[in-house]
């Protein structure tokens, strides 16, 4: 991606006419690919974690030797992140249903992005500063119809 962004500054510094517009619109594409790429690279925390995650259709699924569950992202009400477990989780909420609960690292999670990043009103930006933040407790990113601080801790539900 960066010899194509290069190539096109190539064009658009060094050439006139079509090809220097062309050159133009060579790195803005570029560059937004480049920028998406990236945001997914921060976002991944590897392979090798417990289980498997898979996404079809708008449903996750995820399954470990002694865990897992499948829920819809449609239904989803709560989405939060937990930084103090080794490795950090991702807690899917959904009514009526028991929470999943998804290692970071778990096979496949990174294309948990996509699929959190079309939740409305949840930013790439708020996603990825969650993994940044605060280890000290789990804290909420998004609920359904609410807007929330990224730091909203999450309530215990037992104590």
């Amino acid at each position: 991606m960066g010899a194509i962004f290069g190539a096109g500054g190539y064009w658009a510094f060094f050439s006139f006419g079509l090809l220097a517009w062309l050159g133009y619109i060579v790195m803005g594409v570029s560059g937004v690919l480049l920028f998406s790429f990236l945001q997914r690279a921060w976002f991944s925390r590897g392979d090798g974690g417990r289980g498997f995650v898979e996404i079809d259709e708008g449903q996750i699924s995820y399954f470990a030797p002694d865990s897992g569950g499948v829920i819809a992202v449609r239904e989803l009400c709560e989405l939060a992140y937990d930084g103090r477990p080794n490795p950090p989780v991702w807690t899917l909420s959904q009514a009526g249903l028991p929470d999943l609960v998804i290692p970071v690292n778990a096979k496949g999670a990174a294309e948990l992005f996509d699929a959190f990043a079309a939740l409305p009103g949840l930013s790439a930006d708020r996603l990825l500063g969650a993994q940044r933040g605060a280890t000290d407790h789990a804290r909420v990113i998004w609920r359904k119809d609410a807007l929330l601080r990224i730091d909203t801790p999450r309530p215990r539900l037992h104590s």
